[in-house]
């Protein structure tokens, strides 16, 4: 501690880091129900496209339950945020919440972390307020009796909803911890396959980033009864969780250190970036696509939504010791596109979701720019098209 001490100086030495050029604070409570409520409409929307992908056979039916049990999460983590911050600006002590302003247009990393602190002593916060019933029924005395907003009473019932929220809801937290699900068993080849998922809150990108790995499991005790496999994989695919890894890093790493587990798929959705014209800072040919899209409310948004993919094309025998040898999986690369290689994946799909009026702006001025991008449409009845 001397040591750390001498080499940083004291404290009010230190070079300050500005925050002001990738954070923004949602200093109103209306400009923080106006950006939770537009995610709220956007997560409604790629629980819709997950589905849709599924019928179009880009992921498995299984892989779009998990995936859409993740959004479900992350809309709690949300809808919890939204609480917190309900009053922003409004009550004494009611806090402001930053945003990504630059690169992912969702809630900074900090603010993931704090909810899951949060979530630990919400129930003891839970004891010390009164219920809901009792805070609504003196928000009508103060009204009646004070002819003033309650804004303390409505404060203490937003914190009391936020906190429900983090004891009853499952959370899209910074850590998902790895969870694995039944698919089926080879008899006759003697192996067992699930589909093992995590995900993680990516601190450098500020996005929620989903892995979907299927295995095949080749040991005498199936994987998620052996005490002595499971804890050892959970906590390798964990640390592992860093959106700055090739697949193909993740993949032939697990597949050396568990001999009877063989990685057949690996694939990571990144959930984001979301750009909006109200509360990004755009760059490119998507700034002038949503600032030409201002009309009605809600539909200045695009979401951008990218899946990696690896897939085994075959299994090879290795030698790892003097007189062993252990089946390898050999990951299928583009071997006609450079960017297969270089970015360690079979292949990657960019995808956008925006309104159908931003699509239309992006059709008829800078089709070219997103040329290779699949669009999915929001229509006006909240169909999902497919381009």
């Amino acid at each position: 501690m001397l040591m750390a001490k001498s080499l940083l100086g004291p404290l009010e030495a230190r070079p300050k880091v500005d925050l002001s050029y990738t954070h923004r604070v949602l200093d109103s409570a209306r400009a923080t129900r106006r950006y939770f409520a537009k995610f709220e409409r956007i997560i409604t929307h790629l629980r819709s496209v997950a589905s849709l992908s599924s019928d179009e056979g880009l992921i498995s039916e299984a892989e779009q339950k998990i995936l859409s049990q993740y959004l479900s999460d992350l809309n709690n983590s949300f809808t919890a945020l939204s609480y917190k911050y309900l009053m922003t600006n409004r009550a004494p002590d009611s806090g402001k919440m930053s945003i990504d302003k630059t690169e992912s247009g969702f809630p900074v990393f900090s603010e993931i972390i704090q909810l899951a602190a949060d979530s630990t002593q919400a129930k003891k916060h839970l004891k010390s307020l009164p219920d809901q019933e009792r805070l609504k029924k003196d928000m009508v005395n103060h009204i009646l009796t004070e002819r003033s907003a309650p804004t303390t009473l409505q404060y203490a019932l937003a914190k009391r909803i936020y906190y429900e929220t983090l004891v009853n809801e499952n959370l899209f937290l910074s850590q998902n911890h790895p969870q694995i699900n039944w698919v089926g068993k080879d008899v006759e080849r003697r192996k067992r396959r699930y589909i093992i998922h995590w995900a993680s809150y990516d601190s450098k990108t500020n996005l929620p980033v989903v892995y979907l790995m299927v295995v095949d499991d080749t040991a005498s005790r199936a994987l998620p009864n052996d005490e002595r496999r499971w804890p050892r994989v959970q906590d390798a695919l964990m640390a592992q969780a860093l959106s700055e890894l090739k697949l193909l890093t993740i993949a032939k790493g697990f597949d050396e250190d568990f001999d009877g587990l063989h990685p057949k798929s690996l694939r990571r959705f990144h959930l984001g970036p979301m750009h909006s014209h109200a509360f990004t800072e755009q760059r490119g040919p998507i700034r002038e696509v949503l600032a030409n899209a201002i009309g009605e409310e809600g539909l200045d948004w695009a979401l951008a939504w990218t899946v990696e993919t690896l897939i085994s094309d075959g299994q090879k025998w290795e030698k790892v010791g003097i007189f062993k040898q252990a089946p390898r999986e050999v990951y299928k690369l583009d071997a006609f596109n450079m960017s297969g290689k270089m970015d360690g994946v079979t292949n990657i799909t960019r995808a956008l979701i925006l309104p159908h009026r931003a699509f239309q702006v992006m059709e008829e001025k800078h089709a070219d720019a997103f040329a290779g991008v699949r669009k999915y449409v929001v229509g006006h009845n909240a169909k999902i098209l497919s381009y």
